[in-house]
């Protein structure tokens, strides 16, 4: 399987599928776009990695290409001691796409992912064409934000995957499938500790985060793209909407939904990002 040399010290794993060779084992330059227009770049979430789009690439390949990676300290890509952080991971990303020689994708994240792909539309505007977003890790309260740093010392402290563990619950509901639970679970119990910690601050409390308003309105309000965003919180899809800028952009609430939306609903969650993605 296909890693790109990002620095001196960080490589990427990343599969990349779709029209052109399909194969999974990665694409020449600029092969694959196909009828599906740029290439679909997917980012998953905190403390997960590519294998949450598992439910989705098949469906997607089918029309366009399809590049799903992990993020630096996720999965198999490197796990550095210091910078694991949403700004870097964007930045990362915006490299990997030179490396590829992508000038341009529709760039779909969840959670933190949803993050990530902000920032990198925001910082590298030309790159991105449309965004989407699923239960994105931004938006949030201050009365929620309140708790966010006893999270942290937890994630920091004796028994970090615990912690995580603990976090994770508020993602599911009474109808999340068991195998998605334990998916999840699994996952944050191979993460390496300071990288749980490290993200997790990085996104809501460290300076210059982004998740908690109104940080997320002053910069997510510079978006200029076309941006899909789906929510299970109906307040939060409100707020959202927004911000929005472009006349293409549409908020979406699948209320009494689970954090992990779109993998509850693949089905439903591929149909609708067709339906909006046409004539992109």
């Amino acid at each position: 399987m296909p890693r790109a040399e990002i620095s001196a010290t960080i490589s990427l794993f990343y599969t990349d599928d779709g029209p052109g060779e399909g194969t999974g084992t990665g694409q020449g330059p600029g092969e694959g776009a196909g009828q599906g227009g740029p290439p679909l770049l997917l980012v998953h979430g905190w403390g997960a990695d590519s294998h949450q789009w598992s439910w989705h690439i098949d469906a997607l390949a089918a029309r366009h290409r399809v590049i799903a990676v992990d993020l630096r300290g996720h999965g198999y890509s490197s796990v550095p001691e210091t910078g694991n952080t949403p700004q870097a991971m964007a930045e990362d990303l915006n490299t990997l796409l030179d490396r590829l020689d992508v000038p341009e994708v529709i760039a779909v994240g969840h959670s933190m992912g949803g993050q990530v792909v902000s920032i990198l539309a925001v910082e590298h505007p030309g790159r991105v064409r449309a965004l989407v977003t699923l239960d994105p890790g931004y938006g949030m309260s201050q009365d929620l934000a309140a708790g966010f740093p006893g999270m942290i010392a937890a994630l920091r402290g004796e028994h970090p995957h615990a912690a995580a563990e603990e976090i994770d619950r508020w993602c599911t509901t009474s109808a999340t499938p068991a195998v998605i639970r334990r998916w999840h679970k699994r996952r944050l119990y191979g993460m390496p500790p300071h990288v749980l910690a490290e993200a997790f601050e990085a996104m809501f409390t460290a300076p210059g985060a982004i998740g908690v308003r109104p940080a997320s309105d002053e910069y997510l309000a510079r978006r200029r793209c076309p941006v899909l965003s789906i929510w299970a919180d109906p307040g939060r899809a409100a707020w959202e909407s927004g911000l929005l800028k472009h006349p293409d952009s549409k908020v979406v609430c699948w209320e009494g939904s689970g954090h992990r939306l779109h993998e509850e609903r693949p089905a439903e969650f591929v149909r609708v990002l067709e339906g909006w993605l046409r004539g992109r």
